[in-house]
C-alpha cells in the first residue's frame, strides 16, 4: 500500500479488517488487502453478482470508467483482460454485461458498452499464449510519466516495461518491491486515454 501510494500519490486510510484504501480526493481508487490474487475489478450494474477471472458487478455509482469524470492523477484509467480464448471471452463478457467486441490488431482487442448511449471503450483484450491465463490488468493515471517512474525507482520498486507509445498512449508497467503489479498511463483525457476521443469501432 505504501509504495502505491507514493507513486500515485494517494491519500491511505485503515479500513475494517486490516485492509486499506487509497483515495483521491473524494474518490476511491482502490482498495489493497491481504493476498495474492492481484487485481479485482468492479463493473456498473444492475444486479450485484460475481463473475469470472476476479471481476463482479455493483449497482453502487460508478466511480471511474467511460461515463465518470475524466481520471486525475492516481485515479483508474482502462483495464486489459488478458485470455487465451478471445472467443469464448468475448461472448462471455456480451452475455453478462452487454459488452461488444472489436479487434485491434496484433492481438489486442477493444470491448465497448453503449449502457448509457452511444458505444464507448469500456476495456481492453489481449490474447494469452499461455493455456488456462485469464486476468485483469489495471492502468493508473499519471501527471508525468518520468517523474512516476522516477518514484517507482526510489520506493525500490521495479519498472517491468516502457515507458512506451501505444495507440492508447504512453504506458509502462510497474511491479512493488513486496508484489503488486499495474500499468501507468500518463495523461489520459478520458477513460482509455486516446481512445476516449476516438469513435468507438464497428
Amino acid at each position: 500500500m505504501d509504495f502505491f501510494a507514493g507513486v500515485l500519490g494517494w491519500t491511505v486510510i485503515a479500513e475494517p479488517g486490516g485492509s486499506f484504501s487509497g483515495w483521491v480526493g473524494d474518490r476511491l481508487a482502490a482498495q489493497v488487502v491481504a493476498g495474492d490474487r492481484g487485481w479485482h475489478v468492479f463493473f456498473g450494474g444492475d444486479e450485484p453478482r460475481g463473475l469470472t477471472d476476479d471481476s463482479s458487478v455493483d449497482s453502487g455509482r460508478v466511480l471511474h470508467g467511460p461515463w465518470a469524470p475524466p481520471p486525475r492523477h492516481g485515479e483508474p484509467c482502462w483495464v486489459e483482460y488478458l485470455t487465451s480464448t478471445p472467443d469464448e471471452s468475448a461472448g462471455y463478457w456480451k452475455r453478462e454485461l452487454g459488452w461488444e467486441a472489436a479487434a485491434g490488431g496484433r492481438g489486442l482487442g477493444l470491448y465497448t458498452s453503449s449502457r448509457h448511449g452511444d458505444p464507448r471503450p469500456v476495456a481492453g483484450s489481449m490474447s494469452s499464449c499461455s493455456e488456462g491465463i485469464a486476468g485483469w490488468s489495471v492502468y493508473f493515471a499519471v501527471d508525468d510519466m518520468e517523474a512516476a517512474l522516477a518514484r517507482v525507482s526510489e520506493l525500490d520498486g521495479v519498472v517491468r516495461s516502457g515507458p512506451s507509445r501505444l495507440r492508447i498512449g504512453s504506458i509502462a508497467s510497474i511491479e512493488g518491491p513486496h508484489g503488486g503489479s499495474c500499468g501507468l498511463l500518463e495523461q489520459p483525457a478520458g477513460w482509455g486515454g486516446a481512445w476516449s476521443s476516438k469513435p468507438a469501432p464497428s
